[in-house]
This record gives C-alpha cells, sequence and structure tokens, in this order.
C-alpha cells in the first residue's frame, strides 16, 4: 500500500513538473503585463507586452506575438503616442508576413486585429478616410478567414465606427446583421443587449430619427421572441409531461428497477458521506495552516520592530564615540552619515501606516525653487529645465523637496558637461500626479535596477556613499500616499517617476 502511495505521489509531481516547465517566456511576460494593467501601471504593462512580443516572435507563435503587440499599441495610443504604436504594429505586420511566407500559411485573423487596431487609432485621430481604409481590410481578413468569431467582433466594430462617422444606414444594416447571427443561434439575451447598445448610442450622438427607429424594432423584436418563448415553454412542458408518464410507466412495471434505484441512492449517499469527512479533514488541515501563517506573521511584525529598535539604538550609541572623531577625516563623516541614514531609515519603517499630512501648493513655483537649488552643483553647460503648469496641488512640501533633491543631485553627479536634466510635472487624473526627473547621462546598469531601493543589499566603502539615499526616499514616498520607481522603458540616460496619490 505504502509502495502505491509513493508510485501516485512521484507520478503527481511529475506531471506538475512538466507542466511548470511547459510555461512559455511568452506567457509569463503577458500574465505579468496583464497584472500591471489591471493594477493601472500602465507604462510597466505597456514595456511587459513589448517583451511578450519579442519572446512569442522568438517562439514562432506569430499569432500570440500580433495580440502582444496590439496590447501594447493600445496602451501606446491611449496616452497619444501615435507615431510608436503605428511603428509597432508595422513591424508586427512586417514579421508576420514573412512568416506566412516562410511556412506557406495565411493567418488573416491575425491580419485582422492589426487592421482593427490601426482603425480605432485613425478614428480617435478623426482621420476618417484612412479609418474607412482599414474597415474594408477588415472585411476582407473576416472573408478569408470564415471564422463566426471573428465576423462577429467585424460586425461589433462596424456598429461603433458607422455611427461615429455619421453613416447611420451602415451602422443599423451591420446592427441587424449582427443580432441576426444571435438569433439564429437562439441568444436572446445578446440579442437584447445589442439592441439596447444601439438605443444607447443613437440617443448619445442626438440622432432623434435613429432612435425612434431602434426602438421600435426593439419593441418589434420583443413581442415576436415574446412568442417564440412561449411556443419553446410549451414544448419544453410537453416534453417534461411526457417523460414523467414514462417515468410513471416504468416504476410500475419493475420493482426491480425501484431497488436497483434505492440502492444506487443508499451507494451515493454514503459517498457523499465519505467526501463530507474528506472536506472537514481538509478544512480542519487549511484552519490550522492559517493559525500557524497568523502566527508566524505575528512573530514576523514584532521581528521588524525589534529590528527597527536595534538599528535605531545602534546608531544612538554610535553617535557620541563619531562625535570624539576629527570632523574633517573621511571615514568619521562617512560613518556619521551612515548612522543618520540607518536612524531615518528605522523611523520610516516603523511609521509607514501614518501618512504625511499635504496642504496646497504653486506646483510651478515649487518645481523652479527645487531646480534652483541643484544648478550650481551640475557640470558646465548642463541645461536644468521645469515643465510644469500654475497650478495647485496638496502635497508635502518638505518630504518632496527632499525626495526630489536627492534624485537631481544624483541627475547631476552623472549628467556630463553639455547634458541635460529636466523636472516635469503630470496630472494623470483627479487623484495621480507625477514628478518626472530625467537625465542623459550614463544610466543605470540592469542588474543594478534590481537592488535599487533595497537598503544593505550590497558591501559598500561607506566613504563613496552607503547606498540608502534612494531607499530612503522610497520608504519617504509611500508615506506620501505614493511610489517611486525608475521607468524601465526610457533607455537615453535615467528617469525616475514619483507617482502620488492625493
Amino acid at each position: 500500500m505504502n509502495t502505491l502511495y509513493r508510485f501516485f505521489a512521484v507520478a503527481l509531481l511529475s506531471v506538475s513538473a512538466t507542466g511548470l516547465f511547459a510555461q512559455s517566456a511568452g506567457d509569463n511576460f503577458v500574465r505579468e503585463a496583464d497584472s500591471k494593467l489591471q493594477a493601472k501601471e500602465y507604462t510597466t504593462a505597456r514595456y511587459m507586452y513589448g517583451k511578450a512580443y519579442k519572446a512569442y516572435a522568438a517562439e514562432s507563435k506569430i499569432d500570440k506575438a500580433v495580440q502582444a503587440v496590439v496590447n501594447m499599441s493600445a496602451l501606446y495610443h491611449r496616452e497619444g503616442f501615435f507615431k510608436e504604436a503605428f511603428e509597432h504594429l508595422n513591424s508586427a505586420e512586417f514579421q508576420l508576413k514573412a512568416y506566412e511566407e516562410a511556412n506557406n500559411v495565411q493567418l488573416p485573423a491575425s491580419h485582422f486585429l492589426l487592421a482593427r487596431e490601426r482603425e480605432r487609432m485613425y478614428v480617435k485621430m478623426r482621420r476618417m478616410e484612412a479609418a474607412k481604409e482599414q474597415m474594408d481590410r477588415m472585411r476582407a481578413h473576416v472573408e478569408a478567414a470564415n471564422d463566426s468569431a471573428l465576423n462577429v467582433d467585424f460586425l461589433t466594430e462596424c456598429v461603433k465606427v458607422y455611427h461615429s462617422l455619421g453613416q447611420n444606414d451602415k451602422g443599423e444594416e451591420a446592427a441587424n446583421k449582427l443580432i441576426g447571427l444571435y438569433l439564429s443561434a437562439n441568444d436572446f439575451d445578446t440579442a437584447k443587449e445589442c439592441y439596447r447598445n444601439l438605443i444607447d448610442m443613437s440617443v448619445k450622438t442626438g440622432n432623434v430619427h435613429l432612435t425612434q427607429k431602434a426602438y421600435d424594432k426593439y419593441v418589434a423584436w420583443a413581442d415576436s421572441v415574446a412568442d417564440v418563448k412561449a411556443v419553446q415553454e410549451h414544448a419544453t412542458l410537453q416534453k417534461e409531461l411526457d417523460e414523467a408518464n414514462a417515468t410513471i410507466e416504468d416504476r410500475d412495471s419493475s420493482i426491480t428497477a425501484k431497488n436497483a434505484i434505492i440502492i444506487g441512492l443508499l451507494i451515493l449517499a454514503g459517498g457523499v458521506a465519505a467526501a463530507l469527512v474528506f472536506v472537514s479533514i481538509a478544512l480542519l488541515r487549511y484552519m490550522a495552516r492559517c493559525r500557524r501563517q497568523k502566527k508566524a506573521i505575528a512573530t514576523a511584525q514584532e521581528h521588524n520592530q525589534l529590528k527597527n529598535m536595534f538599528l535605531a539604538n545602534i546608531s544612538a550609541q554610535m553617535e557620541p564615540t563619531l562625535n570624539t572623531l576629527p570632523a574633517n577625516l573621511p571615514a568619521a563623516k562617512a560613518l556619521k552619515e551612515f548612522a543618520g541614514h540607518i536612524q531615518e531609515l528605522s523611523e520610516l519603517e516603523a511609521t509607514q501606516t501614518e501618512l504625511y499630512p499635504t496642504e496646497p501648493i504653486n506646483v510651478y513655483d515649487f518645481c523652479e525653487s527645487v531646480a534652483d537649488e541643484i544648478r550650481p552643483k551640475t557640470a558646465s553647460n548642463v541645461t536644468v529645465s521645469v515643465t510644469a503648469p500654475k497650478m495647485s496641488a496638496p502635497i508635502n512640501e518638505e518630504a518632496l523637496r527632499k525626495v526630489l533633491s536627492h534624485l537631481l543631485s544624483n541627475a547631476a553627479e552623472y549628467t556630463p558637461a553639455g547634458g541635460k536634466i529636466s523636472l516635469e510635472f503630470k496630472k494623470r487624473g483627479p487623484h495621480n500626479i507625477q514628478f518626472i526627473i530625467t537625465d542623459n547621462g550614463c544610466g543605470i546598469s540592469e542588474e543594478a535596477r534590481e537592488s535599487l531601493f533595497k537598503p544593505f543589499s550590497i558591501v559598500r566603502d561607506l566613504t563613496e556613499g552607503d547606498g540608502l539615499g534612494l531607499p530612503i526616499c522610497s520608504l519617504t514616498v509611500a508615506k506620501m500616499n505614493g511610489n517611486l520607481r525608475i521607468d524601465e522603458t526610457f533607455t537615453s540616460g535615467t528617469r525616475f517617476i514619483v507617482e502620488l496619490h492625493p
């Protein structure tokens, strides 16, 4: 029995391991991109979709590569970067055609996705002739694919585009075709939703004639569907009645059949009882595991508090000794700064749940004052520019000034003579503002980026800096209900983004 159990356990582990290793690199990037998109981290999501596109292309999964590049392009033109979006779509179409020629295949569904994304951008740009051209291409791809699902997608796009172009007759024709497909499949609920969408669209565009026409059609259709449903319900009831009569006849004709049913029910009840016992045992184990996890979390939080207290005490105890050392000694100066940073880091970690208070300040004046502080520290002929509107925003001026000054000081240190440093402000939404610091210096390597905001991750010569500046800035921004990150898509230097949610 033990041997058999071990055999099944090894087999299960082997299957699980096989499933894990079968994961594609492109699938992993898409999964991460979808997660970032759901969290509204659009820049990171766009970057991850780009990596998925390259991974799928390397794996010759051209259909998935096209979907990834379409998702990436949609995020580009969401923020008005139409040029970049078109470039990526053109590159994907070139690779798609090369793949078709090399493998002697046709992939109209993938061409359809590229054409649809271009059409949506042209509509957004109000280039209606170009949008119509893409609609014609989409129609040709649908006909070549002969795919019902793709046809539904195309007709849905036609309804939206033609009505937005004011071509109501064509929009209505597409809607009728779409509704006809749903009715042929007896999908009354989706057809009803399609009618309602058509009515809503006509109301939003202020088209009274189209609204009345769509409403009249909906009422007539609803009446006809009610009749059809009544016939179907009658047929269903008749069928149930016939089945019931047949069941009664079967029961009357065979006592043996009754006994078999009773025995089967008893066996089923026994199986259900066994399953309940198994579920109860599993539930008890789960509850015990949860209690252990809660205890482990509480212990970890207690240890973290003790660590902060220990670091703070060490820093305080070092200070009297450090004060006895010559102030001009580089090592003593570095140790004093290190002790101060440790004290500050511990205080920030211990008070992460306590947000800084805010008050409205003029963004332009604030950014200019921060830039003025850094200009004397730059190399010769380095331009420090500020792009910010003269508007008010609720922030903690002292804490934010400290963060921006540190980031600008780093930029000044690594930007050569004749270079450029910029400080920009962008309002992304009612509760989303960004301060963006960009330089065209030497940049930060990909290896260094992994530990950029992690304190004590690298053993350093303290006279060359303790590496705690960015971790302190990150914790400070977190106490302002925000986050600090590096823009991984920027490759012409370094770009940091301070995002706040006041």
